[in-house]
């Protein structure tokens, strides 16, 4: 019964035979270097810290701050659980070309579906909705574009992209209940 295999789409091929056909050693290098920018670890330490300072501060910086650091945690865990429920085999392990161009192995073999990186990207660009203006914008542009470096480097097929990025938004929203993050429970 599980894991249950996934396949990808005519859609995930054509755009993965695109992206292989167009890669460079140069392209690859900046997609594996900006990548890390999406990595839980790093997004991890980034949120503790955060909540850590936002101890001293008014009621509302205390809740953000918890809310992200518990959004950090979850949206860590819950692609490693799903990807225990689904087999999906990468796109760099089905191209020579792309390899010849510079794309990297990347991650296990099997695990393409979803992507753990769009997960905490989708979350993040939820939870950015209630962020300044500008801030939004910075938090909008950096995840999607942190979310497209998984494509560029056939680590995923877009639709393991498009999955994570939504699965990790409604992680963000359903969190809101349990926290009152602005939008849930007793939020703003």
């Amino acid at each position: 019964m599980f894991p249950i295999d996934v396949s990808p789409s005519a859609i995930d091929c054509g755009i993965a035979r695109a992206v292989s056909r167009r890669a460079n050693p140069t392209t690859e290098n900046l997609a594996s270097f900006l990548t890390w920018g999406a990595d839980e670890h790093l997004l991890i330490a980034t949120a503790a810290a955060f909540w850590l300072l936002s101890r001293s501060g008014p009621q509302k910086k205390r809740t953000a701050g918890t809310h992200l650091l518990a959004l950090a945690a979850l949206s860590a865990v819950a692609p490693h659980a799903t990807k225990r429920l689904f087999n999906q085999r990468r796109p760099d392990r089905l191209t020579a070309v792309g390899h010849l161009r510079g794309v990297p192995i990347s991650g296990r073999a099997d695990d393409a579906f979803p992507s753990g990186h769009a997960v905490h990207m989708g979350a993040l660009a939820s939870a950015a909705c209630d962020f300044p203006p500008k801030a939004r914008m910075v938090a909008w542009t950096a995840a999607g574009g942190l979310s497209l470096t998984r494509i560029a480097m056939l680590a995923h097929w877009t639709s393991d992209v498009v999955v994570g990025f939504a699965g990790g938004f409604a992680l963000d929203r359903l969190l809101r209940l349990l926290t009152g993050y602005p939008g849930g429970r007793n939020g703003g």
